[in-house]
């Protein structure tokens, strides 16, 4: 099995539980899990794609912003600025951390899904 087999693998995974969480009626704890589950998924889509670039083209990128970037190029996924912005996303709820943060976040966490679910579809 090779590691992108097994990044797909836990990618569906992941698109599955951010899902499932999404589904639920939010509260505070809802709200903290799904971003929780976004920080997993995010991690592990630059991480599939990554993957797929090296295997599959042949080509290298060390960062999500370059991996993202890079697969505009190559036509694996429609370009969205939504995929740079979740980088910072990502970055600003693993580092700053606050109710009104929390909130303004989980909101944008049904947009973030949907680029998730078609990059599953994709690889």
């Amino acid at each position: 099995m090779t590691k992108l087999d097994v990044l797909k693998k836990q990618y569906q995974k992941a698109v599955e539980r951010l899902e499932e969480i999404l589904e639920k009626e939010k509260n505070d704890i809802i709200r903290d899990s799904a971003i929780k589950r976004f920080e997993f998924t995010f991690d592990l889509s630059w991480k599939l794609i990554k993957a797929f670039l090296e295997e599959e083209k042949g080509i290298k990128c060390v960062s999500p912003k370059e991996c993202f970037k890079e697969a505009y190029r190559q036509g694996l996924i429609n370009y969205d600025d939504v995929w740079l912005k979740m980088t910072d996303w990502r970055n600003e709820a693993v580092h700053v951390y606050g109710e009104k943060f929390a909130d303004s976040f989980y909101a944008k966490l049904p947009e973030t899904l949907k680029l998730f679910r078609l990059l599953k579809k994709i690889i």
